[in-house]
């Protein structure tokens, strides 16, 4: 993908593509405009899921998250928004942020202005005919973005919301000893620096409805029991605005 980018922005020089490269896609990167990434409290935690929704694993998620009494945030994808408004409802009846993820899950640093606006746009009518309520919070699929999307978001209400401890658990046959391994480096890493963490996992996947996200919902009940509420505190995104 970076030499995808590099192209895009071909003849500015290698330092320039990179500086770009970096701007676009390093999650706690505020080259572009602000993002929300986290909060300076090291003892905050936000759990959060992409690409939902998505039977069954969204259902077993909130299960795993309402024996914990923790609310999370869900960053929904629009085509899914519309073929099971139920399981939406659902997820915010228990409590959960809910926010946009656009309607088919683009790069969209690299789409033009117009289908930028569309993605953002079509996810948002999409939840607010469920919801009932503007959606405010989105995260650009990828983390993708430029000066442009940032733009876009802020002219139809939202809020750019990043990450700073990723579980991978998109990758195929991972373990979920590998993802909460992968959330443990990065929340260590956060509380040396003070800082709270951002958990960035999956509950769905882009691709298809169906993906096999139970090694999530596993880490989810790892990291849950390993930094149990009460010894941390569990927040939504919404706290960091």
């Amino acid at each position: 993908m970076i030499g995808v980018i590099a192209s895009a922005v071909g003849g500015v020089g290698a330092a320039s593509a990179a500086a770009w490269t970096y701007g676009s896609l390093a999650p706690e990167s505020q080259w572009f405009g602000p993002t929300i990434v986290a909060g300076r409290d090291a003892a905050e935690f936000a759990l959060t899921f992409d690409d939902g929704p998505n039977d069954p694993w969204t259902g077993r998620l909130l299960d795993t998250l309402a024996r914990f009494q923790v609310r999370a945030t869900f960053f929904l994808i629009g085509k899914y928004v519309r073929e099971r408004p139920d399981l939406v409802r659902e997820i915010y009846a228990a409590g959960h942020l809910i926010g946009n993820h656009t309607v088919t899950h683009p790069w969209l640093a690299m789409q033009r202005a117009a289908r930028v606006r569309e993605e953002l746009a079509g996810c948002n009518a999409a939840l607010e005919d469920v919801l009932g309520q503007k959606v405010r919070f989105f995260r650009p699929p990828h983390g993708s973005r430029r000066p442009e999307v940032l733009q876009a978001a802020r002219e139809l209400g939202l809020t750019a919301v990043m990450w700073n401890a990723m579980g991978f658990d998109w990758r195929p046959k991972i373990t979920v000893e590998r993802i909460e391994a992968h959330l443990q480096r990065g929340i260590a890493r956060n509380q040396q620096r003070g800082r709270g963490s951002n958990l960035l996992l999956h509950d769905g996947g882009h691709l298809a409805m169906g993906a096999d996200r139970s090694q999530s919902v596993k880490a989810t009940r790892m990291i849950l029991e390993g930094h149990a509420p009460g010894k941390v505190r569990y927040v939504t995104a919404d706290a960091w605005a």
